[in-house]
């Protein structure tokens, strides 16, 4: 098991790094689309939809993809914004009330939509930019979750959200929030981003805390679908890794809200 999730990591990271430093911009674009398309195909597991209605579900994600870069660029911000105000605002009110996808098809996809297409356009935005930036960013997340993951095990004792994902810990949040500030200084002080973000470093680091939250809210969401749905992952694609949605479910909540932020700085 360890050896086959290696394998999978390292083939993940290599077609990470031809997809952010070898492909066009088209193409990196599609390939992003793809990821999208892929994450759309798991979240109507999530709903228990039938293999024909989840393909359909798939392809219709990739032509919003297509329709946001051929015709309505302009409307990304605004789909960023949404994306925002859904996982700060709406997020927290889901898991109190636990509602669920289960019941109402018209809700689950337009759901499904509103999780995977900002994550698509943030990836595009950020990457861009800059390569270093998107990278930047899932890095942050990455960060976040080892850092929780370290610190849970050496000090969690308050839980998170028993009900939701036992094994998280407020403790794991709060070395999380280390992790990331650590890094955000690194990263704003040594790496090619430096004085890229004229921002001040107190509010700098307002920004990692929220984004680190986000994060935790991203993974936390999904738990939450996977368990309504008595699923252990969104799916197999990834040998030892589970599903797509497995692995960016964090990213869905904090490429939206870092490139809306970039959106703004740059504004």
């Amino acid at each position: 098991m360890l050896r086959t999730r290696v394998i999978t990591a390292l083939l993940l990271v290599a077609a990470l790094a031809l997809i952010l430093f070898a492909m066009p911009s088209l193409a990196a674009v599609l390939a992003f689309a793809a990821i999208a398309a892929l994450a759309a195909w798991e979240w109507g597991g999530l709903m228990r939809q039938e293999q024909p209605a989840r393909v359909m579900y798939a392809f219709v994600l990739m032509l919003f993809c297509w329709q946001l870069t051929v015709a309505a660029a302009e409307l990304v911000p605004w789909l960023l914004g949404i994306s925002v105000a859904f996982w700060i605002l709406a997020v927290p009110l889901w898991f109190r009330f636990k509602w669920t996808l289960a019941g109402n098809d018209f809700f689950g996809y337009l759901m499904g939509a509103l999780v995977i297409l900002p994550t698509w356009a943030a990836m595009v935005a950020l990457h861009a930019v800059s390569t270093w930036l998107l990278l930047a960013v899932m890095a942050l997340v990455w960060v976040a979750d080892i850092s929780a993951y370290f610190a849970g095990r050496k000090y969690g004792r308050h839980k998170l959200a028993p009900t939701i994902s036992p094994g998280k810990t407020w403790e794991g949040v709060a070395g999380a929030v280390v992790g990331v500030l650590i890094y955000g200084g690194m990263v704003l002080s040594f790496s090619p981003l430096s004085g890229t973000i004229p921002l001040a470093w107190p509010l700098l680091g307002l920004l990692l805390i929220l984004l680190t939250a986000v994060s935790v809210m991203g993974d936390l969401f999904e738990s939450l679908l996977k368990r309504q749905a008595g699923i252990k992952d969104s799916s197999g694609l990834l040998p030892g890794h589970g599903g797509v949605l497995d692995r960016i479910d964090a990213l869905t909540s904090a490429l939206p809200l870092a490139a809306l932020i970039l959106y703004f700085v740059r504004s």
